[in-house]
């Protein structure tokens, strides 16, 4: 055998790779364009910002979480100050900022430095995010990583936060249980979930489908070592900061209702107990009976359904009802709808109504107290058809994925001679559960 017949297949192989990371770095640098105007200045002036469309909570929380001068988790320092994220993106901010500490001495300066950084890392995990993507989805399909790669809501939401950095954790998680590889899938999604704390939904996804297969022993070994890593990168600051630790989870339990969420429609319509209610209770109320209609779904399905069709319901579920629905947090779901649903006229469908909502909400804040700019922005009509838009848009692609979860002839995915490209253990198994009804 030739040297060339040999790098033949490794040639076949790599070559769907190199574009699409080339065309993922092209997305993060066309992300980074679009707050162009807000680097050179713009973060100073609200007005600007929000005519521009170029707001990121990067630049401001290096002031406001303390990062211009310590640690916040162990600084003395108000609560409403220290950071609101779980302890893995609150020690990448620090460690980031501390090397922007290191290159400026002014503040200002640091500040720019820091969202400078922090973007280059977000752009890594952009391309690290699509290339675990498509080795997912497999060989059939690996150029449907383009949707996460460059879609217009990628590109407009990629560096408004860090949840980038979940997921690329969230996608090495699905790769490692493809390949079988469970201490590393779990060591993964404990870290994502330590993280930004969505994640935790595949965790449900992966018991439904263990439940039906009986592959218990694969699925135990991958929760105990996300309960491993998330113990060991939690508990230090458990016992040495303790007040540090809990803000995330004190502040997840007393935020109110905010921007993007169908709550905060019935609110300002007033509309009896949905928009007078205990929103956290009725938030999880409404996330419990989802949940529920998706296990009973997963357990009587004619087929075992596939592992991406479950955590995008879960995760969309989980997404729908919660109290706050930023504009960045497209980007947790656009992969996982891809896998479980590469048909591409819903998935328009949606990214219009996620352009539409970018674009809202900033003109929205134009003309809410302080600014009060009602000759710049929009009121609360125009801005709730943004908002229902995405919940409208993301239910009908959820209503697909159903119908292909009973009807899995429909499944593009499975018309490809595959059972489940991300299964794992799950892939091809026998069903040894399952609900049947009269």
């Amino acid at each position: 055998m030739t040297t060339t017949e040999v790098r033949a297949p490794l040639v076949a192989r790599t070559v769907p790779y190199l574009p699409l990371g080339l065309i993922a770095a092209l997305g993060a640098t066309l992300a980074y364009l679009v707050r162009l105007p807000c680097r050179t200045g713009g973060w100073n002036d609200q007005v600007q910002t929000y005519t521009n469309f170029c707001y990121t909570d990067i630049f401001p929380l290096y002031f406001d979480r303390q990062l211009a001068t310590q640690n916040p988790y162990f600084a003395d320092v108000p609560f409403d100050k220290q950071v609101e994220y779980p302890v893995v993106l609150g020690e990448v901010m620090q460690v980031i900022a501390w090397i922007a500490r290191k290159l400026e001495f002014d503040q200002v300066a640091q500040a720019v430095r820091f969202y400078d950084i922090t973007v280059v890392l977000l752009g890594i995990c952009l391309v690290a995010g699509v290339l675990l993507m498509a080795a997912v989805a497999g060989p059939a399909r690996r150029w449907d990583a383009l949707w996460y790669a460059i879609s217009p809501a990628v590109i407009l939401a990629a560096y408004i936060n860090w949840d980038l950095v979940a997921g690329a954790l969230s996608m090495g998680m699905l790769l490692a249980w493809a390949r079988r590889r469970q201490v590393l899938a779990g060591v993964l999604l404990g870290l994502a979930i330590a993280t930004k704390f969505y994640p935790l939904m595949f965790l449900g996804a992966l018991f439904l489908l263990t439940l039906r297969t009986a592959r218990w022993r694969p699925f135990l070994v991958s929760a105990a070592s996300a309960a491993g890593a998330w113990l060991v990168v939690n508990v230090p600051f458990m016992i040495f900061a303790w007040d540090g630790w809990r803000r995330f989870y004190v502040f997840s339990q007393e935020r109110g209702i905010d921007w993007g969420s169908p709550w905060l429609f019935f609110q300002r319509k007033g509309w009896g107990i949905l928009g007078e209610g205990d929103v956290s209770t009725m938030g999880m109320v409404a996330l419990a009976a989802l949940c529920l209609g998706i296990a009973v779904l997963a357990l009587t399905a004619p087929r075992r359904p596939r592992l991406a069709q479950i955590c995008f319901l879960a995760l969309a579920a989980f997404m729908m009802t919660n109290k706050v629905w930023s504009p960045q947090f497209v980007l947790w779901l656009v992969p996982f709808a891809v896998l479980a649903r590469p048909r591409w006229k819903p998935l328009v469908l949606w990214q219009l109504a996620e352009v539409w909502y970018f674009a809202a909400i900033w003109l929205y804040l134009l003309s809410q107290p302080p600014l009060s700019r009602n000759d710049l922005g929009i009121e609360d009509d125009t801005y709730f058809t943004a908002v229902w838009g995405r919940v409208i848009t993301i239910a009908i692609m959820m209503a697909f994925v159903v119908r292909d979860i009973l009807r899995p002839e429909r499944d593009v995915v499975r018309q490809d001679g595959v059972d489940d490209q991300a299964g794992g253990v799950f892939d091809d198994a026998p069903d040894r559960f399952v609900l049947t009804t009269r």
